[in-house]
């Protein structure tokens, strides 16, 4: 359990184990996706997709903040070696996730009525259990992770996903088959909503069963660690021990920001569906299955695989909460804006080739994970590129809102996500109404959203830490490196579509030929350093197959 306090940068080797955590749980998301797509259909994943943004929303009130609040405390402990006060908060931490979470719960179960309609309401109220497992092993990640640890949490991650897919898929199969008697679709409407409902709830029994089975790991590990933990408290020589009371007031006080914080920023998608869902079905008086079947391909496909490259973001900003907080506390002031620079690059040096790859590659991708109509295919294909370039936006603004964080300024993190939730939703019912980008009005208001988060947020780090990023090998090595590539991986698809006649392998082919010339024009660029390169999980591997191709000395 042992931090990386010693190793320059440690804590990019830890948010890369768990980026890589968090990117093998997102692939394995999208591989089940096809075979669940399968089961439930689009209209299924629309219910699905209304219900989990609503679930999101109460889980993000309720503890989904939770594991980045506690180790933010606990880090700030663990710097002075305060471990007794630490265990307390953790214990402390724990009472406050079962009362809240409970809550929580019950308010999902008894109050969907609230948020949905028709059969969605079912769905949401399947995920109201899931609230209540989550707040206690947000509380375990964030634990860990105060301690620089992050291994335990990818694991979980993992674990959590393979449960959600195996769940997901069976369950649906199951009572789509106890209820409906075949999986066949059937040709009435009122017979094919529930068909869908019943589907869409399996899928919702899926995430709950993964973050049980995330929660029993982590139970376990700390079992384990049990007996150094109470060793390490024992040896703990500081007189001054908190009160419950205190260390309450501490949590809510730091926990409410990160709350607001999260769930503002994470507003946006409840909001699209609502502008999409309710004023797109009045203004054009659509079918509503229909309606429910295309927003199921928006969320369930497209804005899906647009997130996979975020998980990087994602991981880097939980590494460098505990981090950061540890370094302001120790006033190492330099030290935080060396480390803020050296994730964004990292972040930079992903995100870019990933919205290049996906903008090129949009169609035998969405191919590739998902067996579609050609319509639907056509419309996913285009969603993604459409959404392209929020990968870059949503990367930065995630891990500048999580840098903001640790730096103590949780309340500027809410007015930019409140500001740039009003420019977006202004925006959206704009192009909805006045408009036929039909969905694509969506993908705008989305990236639009970003976008805003991002500059708004960059600014407020820099009056915050006189921070300013290096720009030629953050940005435009990355860039120009991903548009070459970009090149290179179109030419390599349809090169190899010709001759095989098969996207699977043209397409998995020009993705590996993709991640050569990128890593290849971005060391000669000098886009990355040896020492940088080192810091990724198994960097020296990379490091010594660089040198032996000699575009690196």
């Amino acid at each position: 359990m042992a931090g990386n306090e010693g190793r320059k940068n440690g804590f990019i080797m830890q948010a890369g184990i768990l980026a890589a955590a968090g990117i093998i749980s997102r692939i394995i998301g999208l591989l089940y996706r096809g075979p669940l797509h399968n089961v439930i259909g689009a209209l299924g994943w629309g219910y699905y997709g209304s219900a989990y943004n609503y679930y999101t929303i109460i889980l993000l009130i309720s503890s989904y903040s939770i594991p980045s609040a506690i180790s933010k405390v606990i880090a700030q402990k663990l710097a002075v070696k305060e471990y007794r006060n630490a265990h307390r908060i953790f214990r402390c931490a724990l009472g406050y996730v079962l009362v809240v979470g409970a809550a929580a719960s019950l308010f999902l179960y008894f109050g969907a009525g609230l948020f949905v309609k028709g059969a969605a309401v079912t769905v949401l109220r399947t995920f109201a259990p899931t609230i209540f497992i989550y707040g206690i092993l947000g509380v375990l990640r964030g634990y860990f992770q105060a301690h620089r640890s992050m291994v335990q949490t990818s694991i979980s991650q993992i674990l959590e996903q393979i449960a959600n897919a195996a769940v997901s898929v069976g369950a649906a199969y199951l009572l789509i088959r106890i209820t409906m008697g075949s999986l066949e679709f059937p040709t009435e409407e009122a017979e094919l909503i529930k068909r869908a409902t019943y589907g869409a709830v399996g899928s919702a029994l899926g995430t709950g069963a993964g973050v049980l089975a995330a929660l029993l790991f982590m139970l376990a590990v700390y079992g384990v660690n049990r007996s150094s933990i109470e060793r390490r408290i024992q040896r703990d020589r500081h007189r001054e021990e908190e009160s419950y009371q205190e260390i309450l007031k501490m949590i809510t006080m730091v926990v409410t920001p990160y709350i607001l914080s999260t769930a503002v920023y994470n507003l946006s998608s409840a909001v699209n569906n609502s502008v999409y869902m309710k004023a797109f079905l009045e203004l054009r008086n659509l079918d509503e299955v229909e309606l429910s079947s295309r927003w199921g391909i928006f969320v369930g496909q497209a804005q899906t695989i647009s997130n996979i490259p975020v998980a990087f973001a994602t991981a880097m900003g939980a590494a460098m909460i505990p981090t950061v907080a540890q370094t302001i506390a120790s006033k190492d002031y330099n030290g935080a804006r060396e480390k803020i620079a050296t994730a964004v690059k990292m972040i930079m040096l992903i995100s870019i080739p990933c919205a290049v790859g996906l903008f090129v590659l949009a169609r035998p991708v969405t191919g590739l994970l998902f067996h579609n109509s050609k319509a639907e295919e056509d419309l996913a294909a285009g969603l993604l590129m459409a959404l392209s370039l929020s990968v870059i936006f949503y990367a930065l603004s995630t891990l500048s809102n999580n840098i903001l964080q640790g730096l103590g300024k949780v309340n500027v993190p809410i007015i930019n996500a409140g500001i740039a939730l009003v420019v977006q939703t202004i925006a959206a019912i704009l192009l909805v109404a006045f408009t036929d980008l039909d969905l694509y009005a969506i993908a705008i208001a989305n990236t639009l959203y970003s976008g805003i988060m991002c500059v708004l947020n960059q600014l407020a780090l820099h009056k915050a830490l006189r921070y300013r990023q290096e720009i030629l090998t953050t940005f435009l090595a990355p860039g120009f490196a991903a548009l070459m590539m970009g090149g290179a991986a179109w030419a390599a698809y349809e090169g190899l579509l010709m001759l095989t006649s098969s996207p699977k392998i043209s397409v998995l082919a020009a993705i590996l030929l993709a991640a050569c010339v990128y890593m290849a024009l971005l060391l000669l660029l000098r886009g990355v350093t040896e020492e940088e390169l080192r810091g990724f999980p198994k960097g020296y591997l990379l490091v010594r197959a660089a040198k032996k191709c000699r575009l690196m000395k």
